[in-house]
Protein backbone atom coordinates (compact mmCIF):
# COMPACT_ATOMS: atom_id res chain seq x y z
CA UNK A 1 0.00 0.00 0.00
CA UNK A 2 1.47 3.27 -1.22
CA UNK A 3 1.23 6.32 0.96
CA UNK A 4 -1.50 7.94 -1.09
CA UNK A 5 -3.35 4.78 -0.75
CA UNK A 6 -3.77 4.64 2.93
CA UNK A 7 -6.44 6.93 5.10
CA UNK A 8 -5.94 9.32 7.04
CA UNK A 9 -4.94 7.20 10.21
CA UNK A 10 -2.94 4.72 8.38
CA UNK A 11 -0.87 7.79 7.11
CA UNK A 12 -0.31 9.41 10.77
CA UNK A 13 0.49 5.84 11.81
CA UNK A 14 3.01 5.82 9.38
CA UNK A 15 4.34 9.58 9.38
CA UNK A 16 5.05 9.16 12.98
CA UNK A 17 6.89 5.91 12.46
CA UNK A 18 9.00 7.86 10.72
CA UNK A 19 9.37 11.28 12.38
CA UNK A 20 10.41 8.96 15.62
CA UNK A 21 13.00 7.14 13.68
CA UNK A 22 14.58 10.33 12.92
CA UNK A 23 13.82 11.99 15.96
CA UNK A 24 12.84 10.36 18.53
CA UNK A 25 9.58 10.23 20.61
CA UNK A 26 9.84 13.37 22.60
CA UNK A 27 11.41 15.22 19.84
CA UNK A 28 8.12 14.18 17.37
CA UNK A 29 4.79 16.76 17.79
CA UNK A 30 1.97 15.48 17.13
CA UNK A 31 0.96 18.78 14.77
CA UNK A 32 4.10 18.01 13.11
CA UNK A 33 2.82 13.99 12.75
CA UNK A 34 -0.63 15.83 11.10
CA UNK A 35 1.21 18.02 8.91
CA UNK A 36 3.21 15.18 6.99
CA UNK A 37 0.59 12.74 7.18
CA UNK A 38 -1.66 15.43 5.60
CA UNK A 39 -4.41 14.54 7.46
CA UNK A 40 -7.39 16.93 8.55
CA UNK A 41 -6.71 18.84 11.78
CA UNK A 42 -9.35 16.97 14.12
CA UNK A 43 -8.03 13.96 12.97
CA UNK A 44 -5.56 13.05 15.90
CA UNK A 45 -8.26 13.14 18.79
CA UNK A 46 -11.23 11.55 16.69
CA UNK A 47 -8.27 9.07 15.42
CA UNK A 48 -6.16 8.52 18.63
CA UNK A 49 -8.53 9.42 21.82
CA UNK A 50 -5.13 7.90 23.81
CA UNK A 51 -3.11 10.83 22.39
CA UNK A 52 0.39 10.90 21.54
CA UNK A 53 0.85 7.95 24.07
CA UNK A 54 -1.76 5.68 21.69
CA UNK A 55 -0.44 6.75 18.53
CA UNK A 56 3.15 6.42 19.32
CA UNK A 57 2.36 3.12 20.58
CA UNK A 58 0.41 2.11 17.48
CA UNK A 59 3.67 2.90 15.42
CA UNK A 60 5.99 1.25 17.15
CA UNK A 61 3.54 -1.77 16.58
CA UNK A 62 3.60 -0.76 12.54
CA UNK A 63 7.34 -1.27 12.84
CA UNK A 64 6.90 -4.28 14.74
CA UNK A 65 5.02 -5.85 11.77
CA UNK A 66 6.73 -4.10 9.06
CA UNK A 67 10.27 -5.83 10.00
CA UNK A 68 8.49 -8.97 10.41
CA UNK A 69 7.24 -8.77 7.12
CA UNK A 70 10.92 -7.85 5.14
CA UNK A 71 11.85 -11.44 6.26
CA UNK A 72 9.63 -13.29 3.98
CA UNK A 73 10.74 -10.48 1.19
CA UNK A 74 14.03 -11.32 1.51
CA UNK A 75 14.08 -14.95 1.45
CA UNK A 76 11.99 -14.38 -1.56
CA UNK A 77 15.04 -13.27 -3.40
CA UNK A 78 17.07 -15.92 -2.41
CA UNK A 79 17.89 -19.42 -4.14
CA UNK A 80 19.66 -21.06 -1.32
CA UNK A 81 19.06 -19.02 1.78
CA UNK A 82 21.30 -19.19 4.74
CA UNK A 83 21.36 -17.50 8.14
CA UNK A 84 24.61 -15.10 6.83
CA UNK A 85 22.47 -14.36 3.51
CA UNK A 86 19.24 -13.54 5.58
CA UNK A 87 21.42 -11.59 8.03
CA UNK A 88 23.24 -9.62 5.10
CA UNK A 89 20.07 -8.60 3.79
CA UNK A 90 18.79 -7.03 6.86
CA UNK A 91 21.88 -5.14 6.89
CA UNK A 92 20.88 -4.11 3.12
CA UNK A 93 18.17 -2.45 4.13
CA UNK A 94 19.54 0.24 6.26
CA UNK A 95 23.26 0.10 3.95
CA UNK A 96 21.19 0.84 0.94
CA UNK A 97 19.12 3.67 2.49
CA UNK A 98 22.42 5.49 3.83
CA UNK A 99 23.57 5.33 0.08
CA UNK A 100 20.42 6.13 -1.65
CA UNK A 101 19.80 9.31 0.85
CA UNK A 102 23.51 10.10 2.76
CA UNK A 103 21.67 9.81 5.46
CA UNK A 104 20.49 6.91 8.32
CA UNK A 105 17.57 6.99 10.15
CA UNK A 106 17.48 4.61 13.05
CA UNK A 107 14.94 2.12 14.29
CA UNK A 108 11.45 3.40 15.36
CA UNK A 109 11.01 0.70 18.19
CA UNK A 110 14.77 1.16 19.35
CA UNK A 111 13.93 4.96 19.54
CA UNK A 112 10.60 4.56 21.29
CA UNK A 113 12.23 1.80 24.14
CA UNK A 114 15.07 4.14 24.63
CA UNK A 115 12.70 7.47 25.26
CA UNK A 116 9.94 5.44 26.87
CA UNK A 117 11.41 2.40 28.50
CA UNK A 118 11.56 3.67 31.76
CA UNK A 119 8.61 6.34 32.16
CA UNK A 120 5.67 4.62 29.76
CA UNK A 121 4.52 1.40 30.95
CA UNK A 122 2.23 0.83 27.27
CA UNK A 123 4.82 1.71 24.94
CA UNK A 124 7.84 -0.65 26.76
CA UNK A 125 5.47 -3.33 26.43
CA UNK A 126 4.56 -2.15 22.91
CA UNK A 127 8.35 -2.21 21.95
CA UNK A 128 8.90 -5.14 23.53
CA UNK A 129 5.75 -6.74 21.40
CA UNK A 130 7.34 -5.54 18.61
CA UNK A 131 10.62 -6.85 18.63
CA UNK A 132 8.83 -10.09 19.60
CA UNK A 133 7.05 -9.93 16.16
CA UNK A 134 10.18 -9.71 14.45
CA UNK A 135 11.54 -12.12 15.95
CA UNK A 136 9.50 -15.04 15.31
CA UNK A 137 9.46 -15.14 11.62
CA UNK A 138 13.27 -15.46 12.18
CA UNK A 139 13.22 -17.90 14.26
CA UNK A 140 10.85 -19.58 12.35
CA UNK A 141 12.92 -19.74 8.90
CA UNK A 142 16.00 -20.30 10.73
CA UNK A 143 14.87 -23.13 11.50
CA UNK A 144 13.55 -23.98 7.91
CA UNK A 145 17.31 -23.34 7.23
CA UNK A 146 18.55 -26.21 9.73
CA UNK A 147 19.41 -23.79 12.64
CA UNK A 148 17.75 -26.11 15.77
CA UNK A 149 15.27 -25.06 17.25
CA UNK A 150 16.05 -24.66 20.14
CA UNK A 151 18.94 -22.14 18.98
CA UNK A 152 16.37 -20.50 16.78
CA UNK A 153 15.16 -17.94 18.94
CA UNK A 154 18.46 -17.43 20.68
CA UNK A 155 19.58 -16.78 17.16
CA UNK A 156 17.35 -14.69 16.24
CA UNK A 157 17.65 -12.21 19.13
CA UNK A 158 21.80 -11.93 18.27
CA UNK A 159 20.79 -10.98 15.01
CA UNK A 160 18.34 -8.33 15.92
CA UNK A 161 19.80 -6.89 18.65
CA UNK A 162 23.45 -6.81 16.66
CA UNK A 163 21.71 -5.13 13.79
CA UNK A 164 20.41 -2.21 16.21
CA UNK A 165 23.48 -1.59 17.98
CA UNK A 166 25.49 -0.90 14.60
CA UNK A 167 22.16 1.11 13.49
CA UNK A 168 22.83 2.85 16.48
CA UNK A 169 26.91 3.13 15.85
CA UNK A 170 26.36 4.14 12.09
CA UNK A 171 24.13 6.69 12.75
CA UNK A 172 26.91 8.31 15.68
CA UNK A 173 29.47 8.06 12.72
CA UNK A 174 27.44 8.79 9.91
CA UNK A 175 28.94 5.60 8.14
CA UNK A 176 27.64 2.32 7.01
CA UNK A 177 30.97 0.27 8.41
CA UNK A 178 29.82 -0.81 11.64
CA UNK A 179 26.93 -2.19 9.77
CA UNK A 180 28.63 -3.93 7.39
CA UNK A 181 31.50 -5.31 10.04
CA UNK A 182 28.68 -6.74 12.17
CA UNK A 183 27.33 -8.52 8.54
CA UNK A 184 30.78 -9.74 7.33
CA UNK A 185 31.53 -10.89 10.85
CA UNK A 186 28.47 -12.35 12.02
CA UNK A 187 28.26 -14.57 9.11
CA UNK A 188 30.43 -17.16 9.39
CA UNK A 189 29.01 -17.94 13.03
CA UNK A 190 25.33 -17.42 12.16
CA UNK A 191 26.39 -20.23 8.82
CA UNK A 192 27.73 -22.82 11.14
CA UNK A 193 24.56 -22.89 13.57
CA UNK A 194 22.85 -24.51 10.72
CA UNK A 195 23.05 -28.27 10.77
CA UNK A 196 21.63 -29.32 7.23
CA UNK A 197 21.37 -27.89 3.61
CA UNK A 198 19.39 -25.34 3.52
Amino acid sequence: MTTSERGPRERMVFSAAQLIRRDGVTATGLREVVSDAEAPRGSLQHYFPGGKEQLVNEAVEWAGRYAADRIARFLSTMSRPTPGKLFAAMVRQWTDEFKATGDLKGCPVAAATVDCADTVESTRAASAAAFACWRRPIARELTAMGVPPRKADALATLMISSLEGAILMSRAEQNVRPLTTVARELAPYLDSCATQEA
